[in-house]
């Protein structure tokens, strides 16, 4: 096995644990490191689509007693049964959307010009969001309505553009709709499990015919380095919120989208431009 190769891997992976449940787009982040890599080929892009269900699962197992939880309550319970609903009424509105235009936005969307703009406007509706007064009418995640998992769901759709970030999108639009921020925070991590295994299953099955067993050792370097990094970042957000807000991210998301802007108009580095 390349060692170069793996040494590649290890890095996508550890990018897109890191990125994937943070408010800065794992999507926009894996197209830049692709770029950087010399990895954003057929293959490539098949890799970042395989190294996903690292982060999902550590996504899975961070929250393993809510999940079991959930699942053992569906037959008779309730809150349980609510709870399941929010999440796939949320789920549906991203699913629909991907299906119907993700062909067309991965044509014409995924390069660096619009992937560092969405950084930056990102970057900037977050700290709209953060200097606004925010009103907490739900501080639990088990206090939303269906209304509220839709809302959410649509926020969330705004992720098809690459650099918006999935849970940004569902992160910020919760504090809008009246969310605390824990409650935001963990939907959007429990949002994430039905739509990125949805996901990983529909792109591997049209990817199929480039499925090779001599790439198992590159996947699961990746894999497991997005799993740890994932475990990691997902428990370091929660601690994080608990004294700070999303300020930080959105300076980082409005300097990273300058860079990559300024190199790009100037062809200091060779990003991907459409």
């Amino acid at each position: 096995m390349d060692l170069l190769l793996l040494l590649k891997a290890l890095i996508l992976g550890i990018v897109e644990g890191v990125t994937e449940f943070l408010p800065v787009s794992s999507t926009g982040h894996l197209i830049l490191a692709g770029d950087l890599l010399d990895f954003n080929d057929d293959r490539g892009k098949l890799f970042e689509i395989v190294i996903q269900s690292g982060a999902i699962l550590a996504v899975c197992w961070e929250f393993r007693a809510k999940i079991v939880q959930v699942l053992l309550g569906l037959p008779s319970d309730r809150a349980a049964q609510r709870f399941a609903l929010n999440v796939l009424v949320a789920f549906l509105p991203l699913a629909i959307l991907g299906l119907l235009f993700g062909k067309a936005i991965k044509a014409s969307l995924f390069n660096a010009p619009v992937v560092a703009t969405a950084f930056i406007v990102g970057g900037l509706v977050i700290l709209w969001a953060e200097r606004r007064e925010h009103r907490i009418r739900i501080e639990s995640i088990d206090d939303l309505t269906l209304i509220d998992a839709l809302k959410l769901g649509l926020a969330q759709a705004l992720a098809l553009i690459p650099g918006t970030s999935r849970s940004g999108a569902t992160i910020i639009g919760g504090l809008f709709f009246g969310l605390s921020r824990r409650a935001a925070t963990e939907f959007s991590f429990f949002l994430a499990i039905p739509t990125l295994i949805g996901a990983t299953i529909y792109q591997l099955y049209k990817e199929r015919a480039l499925l090779s067993f001599d790439d198992l050792g590159m996947w699961v370097v990746g894999f497991v380095a997005a799993f740890v990094s994932a475990f990691w970042a997902v428990r370091g957000l929660l601690r994080y919120i608990s004294t700070h807000d999303f300020s930080a991210f959105a300076w980082y998301r409005i300097a990273f989208g300058v860079v990559v802007l300024v190199t790009w108009h100037y062809d200091i580095v060779s990003w991907t431009s459409g």
